[in-house]
């Protein structure tokens, strides 16, 4: 699959082997990784891949992606889906940078890719969620369009919509 760009990010499927080092927070000889990376988050990410291919085949597109900066190819962070479409079309986004790389619109920019890919591919909606205490989470998803849906005592729920029931692209 082609990896997906925005102006300063390359995001490209993790493979195998990138889901196995991650996982084991060891990168191999050459990667080029942001002395903070791989998160405890990225890490689970990546095994819960792992698992994934294992149970039920590589996922790709609908599966995690690395987040690159263009400028230097760091490795900064993960995004991508929970997940293949439900028989709704409805998929889960998540992200991830790690702390070095927070602040600079980096997972705006990211995000957006994701939902302008899914947007493409005719999924109709796409959900995402932050925990509470998580402001910057939730700023990035309004920002990129995803509206505020529910809350509860542990996280607040954002989506979007491409039909136009609910969210606006």
């Amino acid at each position: 699959m082609t990896p997906l760009g925005t102006p300063r990010l390359i995001l490209s499927p993790m493979t195998l082997a990138e889901a196995e080092q991650v996982a084991a927070g060891r990168p191999a000889e050459g990667a080029r990784w942001a002395p903070d990376f791989p998160l405890p988050g990225e890490m689970r990410a990546a095994q819960r891949f792992l698992e994934t291919c294992a149970g039920t085949g590589d996922p790709t597109p609908y599966g995690s992606y690395h987040v690159r900066r263009r400028d230097d190819g760091l490795l900064i962070g993960g995004a991508g889906f929970h997940g293949a479409p439900d028989e709704n079309g409805h998929v889960t986004v998540g992200y991830g940078l790690v702390p070095s790389a927070r602040g600079m619109g980096y997972a705006s920019e990211a995000l957006r890719a994701l939902l302008r890919f899914t947007r493409d591919q005719g999924i109709a909606c796409v959900h995402g969620d932050a925990d509470l205490d998580n402001i910057a989470s939730q700023h990035v998803m309004a920002a990129a369009g995803m509206r505020l849906v529910k809350e509860d005592a542990l996280l607040k729920y954002y989506r979007i919509d491409w039909d136009g029931s609910t969210g606006q692209a």
